[in-house]
């Protein structure tokens, strides 16, 4: 599952970008990979492991959850069961 979180650009600077991606790992735990970053510019990747999916799939929503708060828009969303 792929997120994609843009901020409006203003003009002054490049827009900020934020991507959650949720995956499964290779011992059967679930992976959150948050990117954020200028477009364009650099980015930081965090990760976070959970052992069940119901977990991870809660720390992605409750991570857009904060994202939508600050002013981003959901740009992309790509998964089976991508929140909406």
């Amino acid at each position: 599952m792929r997120l994609l979180l843009q901020q409006r650009p203003d003009g002054r600077e490049a827009p900020r970008f934020v991507q959650l991606m949720l995956q499964p790992d290779l011992l059967g735990g679930w992976e959150l990979l948050r990117e954020s970053g200028q477009i364009g510019g650099r980015s930081t990747v965090r990760r976070e492991v959970f052992l069940e999916q119901e977990a991870a799939l809660a720390a992605l929503e409750h991570a857009r959850d904060q994202q939508l708060k600050r002013g981003f828009q959901l740009m992309f969303a790509q998964g089976v069961d991508a929140p909406r």
